[in-house]
């Protein structure tokens, strides 16, 4: 079911009687490295988050993103695939690449400098053909969707929160809604000048959530979405979303990783709103890699 009202989403959850009795966390995650990192215009154009007059340091990039695999190797197995140097800022793959049991899903990309992404024999190949995955190829469709960036999945319950924008059209909502098996999709506008849903967004293993109300075209899309989690739903500022705070991701049922920029940003009160969840707050710097408009959960791709 796909619904697109705050009240139906309720009633839908209410009718379904959506439980988180599916796997919460993935088994496993995949990185793409920030080879001859970089910022690309074409996806400046529509990310807010980016500035282009701030120049990430290349190697400083590296050393970031080697130590993020570490830390998250403290809670699933990771594997890092080389980035490629003619996708200077491919280092968010789970725009497009996301899987579900059985299946490796490929996004379409709005942007042709991340379209060239989705065509990687490597990522292909050993998540696909060599896991026995069928592949659901969206990049051939006439549509947009940039998978866990304008889809935020609820895993435990099968529910996703699509975010519509230049990212996301609702052709894309549809096929994503199909091709990740879920039980119910709530589909939204977010602000005009949000281009991710995974930045004013985050489910933690179906028991805790972070909610930048500013991101949400319609605030009552986010009160609806925020009632499912009640006791242990976040509400962050604006400034906070700019930190990248809803930029989460657990990947065990016992802590949430940001960005150490994410991390500070919250306060005493919030960080214990997750305590109370269950979660230790764990935090990577990655300053270089924000400066490309996305932060840590950007930049994993789940395994199932």
């Amino acid at each position: 079911m796909i619904v697109t009202d705050p009240q139906a989403f309720l009633d839908a959850v209410k009718s379904l009687a959506l439980k988180p009795d599916l796997p919460a966390v993935a088994g496993a995650a995949f990185l793409v490295s920030p080879n001859d990192f970089s910022l690309a215009t074409e996806s400046a154009s529509d990310n807010h988050y980016m500035d282009l007059a701030c120049k990430p340091d290349p190697l400083r990039a590296l050393a970031e993103h080697a130590e993020l695999a570490r830390r998250l190797g403290e809670d699933a197995p990771v594997i890092t695939f080389p980035g490629d140097p003619e996708a200077m800022d491919g280092v968010f793959p789970n725009n497009v690449f996301a899987t579900v049991a059985g299946r490796l899903i490929i996004g379409h990309m709005r942007h042709p400098v991340r379209q060239r992404e989705a065509a990687r024999r490597d990522i292909r190949h050993w998540i696909g053909f060599m896991q026995g995955r069928e592949i659901i190829d969206l990049s051939t469709r006439n549509l947009v969707a940039e998978l866990t960036g304008a889809l935020v999945i609820d895993r435990a319950r099968g529910i996703g929160y699509c975010g519509l924008s230049e990212r996301c059209d609702m052709a894309g909502a549809r096929a994503m809604h199909e091709a990740f098996g879920l039980r119910l999709s709530f589909c939204f506008e977010l602000a005009a000048s949000e281009y991710h849903t995974n930045v004013v967004l985050a489910i933690l293993a179906g028991r805790a959530a972070i909610i930048a109300e500013s991101g949400f075209r319609d605030r009552a899309a986010a009160n609806a979405i925020a009632a499912i989690y009640a006791g242990h739903s976040v509400s962050i500022s604006d400034s906070q979303k700019q930190a990248f705070a809803a930029n989460a991701i657990s990947l065990s049922t016992a802590r949430v990783w940001m960005s150490t920029r994410a991390a500070n940003s919250l306060s005493p009160a919030q960080i214990g709103s997750l305590e109370s969840a269950g979660f230790s707050v764990g935090n990577v710097e990655l300053a270089e890699i924000e400066k490309a408009g996305g932060s840590l959960r950007c930049c994993v791709a789940e395994v199932f």
